[in-house]
């Protein structure tokens, strides 16, 4: 293997992480889908790469719009027409709108389409230009332009209940974190919608299965309904600190201020909907945390 090749790959992991990541709003189906992306360049000839970001978050967008439509049955509604749409914002309004999403923007991704989704992230989040999402979408850049506006209208609005929202998610994951420790398994299976699910990376599932002489307990890939995923976390994250992961609220286990484990928790209401623990370390140094005071 191209030692060079897999250099300029890791220089691009992050942004591919992030990327990833608000396309699927799964950390685990993130990491998948950048790895997937690693293994298509590494199978491609580079001499024939002339821009290797463009061609990443290219490849990158296709293998998430996979994911996306095999999630999703119902059929998208139609673009009419590649008429520019009225409703549309400026650029400068455009960032200010990703901007002020954060976190409460994975739940209302989940109602868009597939391509509605990927041109809405890449181009308001990430500033690819039309020009560039029109191929991966297939449709023209007019199109795409109109995907994206439709995406926006959808979305204006949540901005005003984010902080309210962030601040009960908070709240949520910190009476988790301490039921955990607590070994409260109670209060941990109240915390938790009743269909809630756990995923681990397989760095996670590697590392309890190796330590399981020492008393850890073991952990699957995924664990479903609430009672079984509080079962499998009560006690588990006694270290871990309070932490702000891709803007949302979590916890990371971090020895000597060094992230090592992450828990990404993802929250509905009142209520735990899902959980992902990433110990893989170049997915752990990838993402953006910022640990919280407790």
């Amino acid at each position: 293997m191209d030692e060079n090749l897999a250099a300029l790959f890791e220089a691009n992991r992050q942004r591919l992480q992030s990327v990833a990541y608000r396309m699927l709003g799964s950390l685990t189906e993130a990491e998948d889908a950048v790895q997937e992306t690693w293994v298509r360049l590494s199978r491609s000839d580079p001499g024939t790469i002339d821009n290797l970001g463009g061609w990443l978050t290219t490849v990158l967008s296709r293998v998430c719009l996979g994911v996306l439509r095999t999630r999703r049955s119902r059929p998208e509604e139609p673009i009419v027409g590649d008429q520019p749409d009225p409703g549309s914002t400026g650029p400068e309004d455009e960032v200010l709108l990703a901007d002020a999403l954060g976190p409460a923007l994975l739940v209302v991704l989940d109602s868009l389409g597939p391509t509605e989704r990927l041109a809405f992230v890449l181009h308001d989040l990430f500033a690819v230009p039309f020009e560039d999402i029109a191929p991966i979408v297939d449709r023209s850049p007019a199109a795409a332009r109109q995907l994206a506006s439709r995406a926006r209208r959808r979305i204006q609005g949540i901005d005003e209940a984010h902080a309210a929202d962030r601040r009960r998610q908070q709240e949520i994951v910190e009476a988790f974190l301490a039921a955990s420790r607590r070994g409260d398994l109670g209060t941990l299976i109240s915390l938790l919608d009743p269909d809630a699910v756990l995923r681990a990376d397989r760095a996670a599932v590697r590392s309890a299965t190796a330590n399981r002489d020492r008393g850890a307990p073991l952990l699957a890939p995924e664990v479903r309904g609430g009672a079984a995923v509080a079962a499998a976390l009560c006690g588990r994250a006694a270290a871990a600190q309070l932490a702000l992961i891709e803007g949302a609220t979590g916890a990371v286990w971090a020895p000597g201020g060094r992230p090592r484990a992450i828990f990404a928790f993802r929250t509905i209401g009142d209520v735990v909907t899902e959980i992902e623990i990433i110990t893989e370390p170049a997915v752990v140094k990838a993402l953006p945390v910022q640990l919280l005071t407790q």
